[in-house]
Order: C-alpha cells, then structure tokens, then sequence
C-alpha cells in the first residue's frame, strides 16, 4: 500500500477482457495518464454512476424517500432533483382520486 493524494491506495489485481485493456489503453492515450491512474477513475466514474442509477431505480420503485436516494447516489438534495429531472424520473404518483382531492382542498382554502 502507499500514499497518492492523501489517499491510501491497496492493490487490486483483476483481468479484463481483451477490448476492456484496449478501451483504457485509449484512455490512457487521450488523457495522458498512467494506466493506474486512467483505470481508477474509470472505476470512481462507474461507481458514482452506479450508485445514481441504483437510488433512481430505488426511488422509482417506490422503495427509498428522495432524500434517502439523494444520499445513496452521495447528492445533495438539488443535486439529486436535478438528476431526478434530467432523467425523466417519475417518483411521484398520485391517483386521479387523490389530485382531485388535493385540488379541491387547495381551491378551497384560496
């Protein structure tokens, strides 16, 4: 193990298929970055975009409140409703019964 940026790194031995090694290759050469370098930002960008997808899945679901999604895919609240947003995510269902009661009740006190 050792120190790169204030952060410990451990070793992680793992074999890709001949097309992955030649996908980071390409990385490696646009980014002008070492290997190791190329492949664990490439493994934070797919976590974080792991984590998004699966609390979306989960709020969709009806499973998690938004805030507790927003906190899964490690958001602030706006961040995570501007996600929310910019993927078209339906997590608010109401029936036709209760928007015309929410309607009526709102009308009502104008």
């Amino acid at each position: 193990m050792f120190t790169v940026n204030g952060l410990t790194l451990k070793p992680l031995a793992v074999r890709v298929p001949e097309e992955i090694e030649k996908e980071i290759q390409e990385v490696v050469e646009r980014e002008g970055l070492d290997k190791a370098t190329v492949v664990r930002n490439l493994l934070e960008l797919g976590i974080s975009e792991w984590r998004k997808q699966t609390a979306l899945e989960l709020l969709r679901d009806g499973k998690v409140t938004f805030a507790k999604a927003a906190e899964i895919a490690k958001l602030s609240l706006w961040e995570f409703a501007d996600l929310v947003k910019q993927r078209n995510i339906e997590w608010v269902r109401y029936s036709p019964e209760e928007i015309d009661k929410e309607f009526k009740e709102a009308s009502a006190t104008e």
